[in-house]
């Protein structure tokens, strides 16, 4: 993983050595339950879209794998959602 994190940083002039997070993000008002599952997932599948894991549940370090009915790495709290299996 930490060569993926070099290579992000090496597309960025703003870094010296590693990116972990994007320098595209910006807030957004959450207006309905559909908006949340929806960016709920896309966080869940971000480890999967960089090729780091086949399904979000199995990114240790993503709230993912409590929304599957396991237990992950801290204590969250779930909002009420439709998991979905991939």
């Amino acid at each position: 993983m930490l060569k993926l994190f070099k290579d992000a940083a090496f597309k960025h002039k703003r870094n010296s050595e590693y990116q972990f997070w994007t320098h595209e993000n910006h807030s957004e008002h959450i207006f309905s339950n559909n908006f949340i599952e929806q960016k709920l997932e896309y966080i869940h599948n971000n480890p999967v879209k960089a090729g780091i894991v086949e399904k979000p549940e199995e990114y240790r370090y993503s709230s993912a794998i409590d929304y599957a009915d396991g237990k992950g790495m801290i204590t969250i709290e779930k909002i009420t959602t439709r998991w979905k299996t991939y």
